[in-house]
């Protein structure tokens, strides 16, 4: 390695020639490269939101989570006659607050078993990771029609 000083007008410029440096470098970034591309075809992406809307199931959740907004409505308008803007208030974030934890305990069995069905699919196709597809910027494998077929195949 050769390392040249140049002085002018009060600043010292390092500079470093090397051409073993550059070709480790150089060798170092198709590494990285390469090893990204082996990685890449392990991983396996899926849209999350399309199967849990597409699963079965999520029909008759919607039906029981509209049926339960129905009776929060109902409740709402039968207990807040009469009452003043802050009781009005407090009743509907209750109610919202309800009406939400139903909605996820009635998710959460769809998307556990969309999690399942993908678990599955990855371990057919030997990938290692599955991420949501919204976070894929590049490369990959779309194992969403995969996991829909073993979805609504069940």
């Amino acid at each position: 390695m050769r390392i040249t000083i140049i002085e002018g007008d009060g600043f010292i410029l390092l500079k470093k020639v090397s051409v073993l440096v550059a070709v480790c470098l150089l060798m170092g970034s198709f590494t990285v490269i390469s090893g990204v591309q082996a990685a890449a075809s392990t991983v396996g992406y899926v849209d999350f939101m399309y199967l849990v809307n597409h699963h079965p199931d999520t029909a008759k959740a919607n039906e029981e989570l509209k049926a339960v907004q129905e009776a929060a409505k109902q409740e709402f308008a039968d207990k807040s006659s009469g009452m003043n803007d802050h009781d009005k208030q407090v009743l509907d974030h209750e109610l919202g607050q309800r009406l939400e934890q139903k909605r996820q305990a009635l998710l959460k069995p769809i998307a556990d078993k969309v999690v399942s069905a993908a678990n599955e699919v990855a371990k057919e196709k030997g990938l290692t990771i599955v991420i949501g597809n919204r976070d894929v910027v590049c490369g990959g494998v779309d194992i969403t029609a995969d996991v829909l077929k073993k979805i609504t195949d069940k």
